[in-house]
């Protein structure tokens, strides 16, 4: 009897919508992977889109999410404003396509209620770049919550100290950016400690929004925060406190942590040297450490090669993609939009 393999599978046609800095740089790692092809690139910048083609083969050139619609696609990899995310996403949804979306998904937690419905409506794989759960040693940490090898996690410390803040002047209108600080940096770190724990319901959540170093004007509904401080009851016992900024003059270009505590000891992430790159993981026993990873790390795009390696093995809906409503749902109670 002559065995009779099954076809191998064509290689994901994607169109890459933004090609910024980050939007190259998730590209670049997908590429290199060889989980997918680059078929499009869109820029309302001609010349931005041009230069991330370079010497790509068959890539057509647009200026928008309607020219890569008009292309033979599997998916897109959406890096605009946040003001476009959902939008742009239930439109590519709706047309069959898969998407990897930059964060947040959506400016509110029903923005992203509807793109995630969209997608299950679709069937389509949608992921979103919640880049952080990918750093080296971050996983052996969620397995030791999970395991009970901390024993019971009743303090999780969050930081995320930018000193200089986006470079975008769309980032200050909260009408397009949905938010400041706790937007652009609180959301990896919310996400990271619901994901670790197992996302366990958010039984309260207080908060204190400040701008140039005075209260939020509630007045001023474009008015974006520069700096937050926020505690959240977990109905699991957890107290988690979140603090984070930009340009608080914190003596380094940032400050990242991410630390849980157990009755039993403790594990955190940790920037190295005020970088936004280099990170250690560690375990805490008592007054001992022991260092689960270190710098070098690639990390940065894992999150969106991990999308594009689900996509070409015919990935489809999944159900988990559902907790990034939660997390928005948690972005809410913070801006007081609960």
């Amino acid at each position: 009897m002559i065995a009779i393999s099954a076809p191998a599978r064509r290689a994901p046609r994607l169109g890459f919508l933004g090609v910024g800095w980050i939007g190259r740089h998730r590209m670049q790692c997908i590429l290199e992977s060889g989980a997918a092809l680059a078929a499009a690139i869109a820029d309302p910048c001609e010349p931005a889109a041009r230069e991330a083609a370079g010497a790509l083969e068959a890539c057509a050139l647009g200026r928008g999410l309607d020219d890569l619609l008009a292309e033979d696609l599997d998916g897109i990899v959406v890096a605009t404003p946040s003001a476009l995310h959902a939008e742009q996403a239930i439109a590519a949804l709706e047309r069959g396509l898969a998407v990897f979306c930059q964060k947040p998904l959506a400016r509110t937690a029903a923005e992203a209620r509807r793109v995630v419905d969209a997608a299950r409506a679709a069937d389509r794989l949608l992921g979103v770049d919640l880049s952080y759960r990918h750093v080296s040693g971050v996983d052996r940490v969620r397995a030791l919550v999970q395991e009970g090898a901390l024993g019971e996690i009743y303090a999780v410390n969050l930081v995320f100290h930018n000193a200089y803040g986006p470079d975008k002047p769309w980032f200050g209108d909260a009408r397009q950016a949905g938010g400041g600080c706790v937007m652009d940096l609180g959301i990896h770190l919310v996400d990271l400690a619901l994901w670790t724990l197992g996302f366990p319901a958010v039984a309260r959540v207080t908060a204190s929004l400040r701008a140039a170093g005075a209260p939020l004007s509630a007045g001023d509904p474009g008015q974006v925060e520069d700096f937050a401080a926020a505690q959240l009851e977990l109905a699991s016992g957890t107290t988690v406190q979140l603090a984070c900024s930009w340009g608080l003059a914190a003596g380094r270009d940032c400050v990242i942590e991410a630390a849980f505590y157990g009755t039993e000891g403790g594990a955190a992430l940790r920037n190295v040297d005020g970088s936004f790159y280099d990170f250690t993981v560690e375990r805490y026993r008592g007054t001992a450490r022991e260092v689960l990873a270190a710098p070098p790390d690639a990390w940065g795009g894992r999150a969106a090669v991990a999308w594009a390696r689900a996509l070409a093995e015919g990935g489809r809906f999944d159900p988990e993609i559902e907790r990034i409503v939660e997390v928005q749902a948690v972005l809410d109670r913070i801006y007081g939009r609960a």
